[in-house]
């Protein structure tokens, strides 16, 4: 398991692309809103949950058969997440089918990396919900203001991200390995460190644009792309920590 889902950070700037051609023509009560948009979040965090907790029961009794839903989940999830991205109008019908298939691919393999390091997924469990609390603390008092700069500056990183995972991936198949970005050791952790710092601060990327969107009356069908987005982030924010803390274990 040595890709993981960068978040499509890449979008984020294209999410601002969209507040700017947002009318003030669409009604009222067809308008994005910041508590509707929580609402939609909790509802896709269920779906997730309860997808997880499936594919990590099956895995006990029957391994095989989590391991094809969860590769499945993972490569269905990756196609409707690109659908997603770039036909937003489609995010109310498919954001939820997502959150079902990262929730059979999470629960695999958070059940692979317990069988390895017993209690290492509710570790990683409580750190993400940690770092979601940090960062909406942050957000919420401007700690962290989200400028045009820092936006692009994430951005830059983020993607920088993504190819290095994509151009790991590849040489894989060659045989070729990058052993000091996967193992124990101190590069490998500071690695890890980064990643996560960097998936972390896409949050306030999220937030932001769920604040805006309401702020400029976007569709309501925007309350599900901003809370798929946050979705993707803590999956992939929560991968991260999972990686980092199984790293950890292989230097006890």
């Amino acid at each position: 398991m040595k890709s993981s889902n960068p978040v499509f950070g890449a979008q984020a700037m294209e999410r601002y692309r969209q507040l700017a051609s947002s009318t003030s023509s669409i009604p009222i009560t067809e308008q994005m809103t910041i508590n509707g948009s929580i609402n939609k979040i909790f509802i896709l965090t269920i779906f997730l949950i309860g997808s997880a907790v499936i594919s990590w029961t099956l895995y006990a009794s029957q391994p095989g058969f989590a391991g094809l839903l969860g590769m499945g989940g993972i490569i269905v999830g990756f196609i409707l997440a690109l659908i997603i991205s770039f036909k937003n109008t489609t995010a109310p019908i498919l954001s939820p089918v997502y959150a079902i298939c990262e929730g059979l691919a999470m629960g695999f393999i958070s059940a692979v990396f317990e069988t390895m390091y017993p209690g290492i997924a509710f570790q990683a469990s409580f750190g993400t919900f940690g770092v979601l609390l940090t960062m909406i603390f942050v957000y919420k008092f401007k700690i962290i203001k989200v400028t045009e700069k820092f936006k692009t500056g994430l951005l830059i990183a983020t993607g920088g991200i993504a190819l290095l995972y994509l151009l790991t991936f590849i040489l894989s198949f060659f045989g070729i390995y990058a052993p000091f970005i996967y193992e124990g050791g101190l590069i490998g952790i500071g690695f890890s460190l980064l990643v996560i710092g960097v998936a972390s601060l896409n949050l306030l990327l999220d937030f932001d644009f769920i604040e805006k969107g309401a702020e400029y009356g976007l569709p309501k069908h925007m309350e599900w792309y901003g809370a798929f987005g946050i979705l993707v982030t803590v999956v992939w924010v929560y991968l991260e920590i999972l990686r980092l803390l199984a790293k950890l274990r292989q230097n006890d």
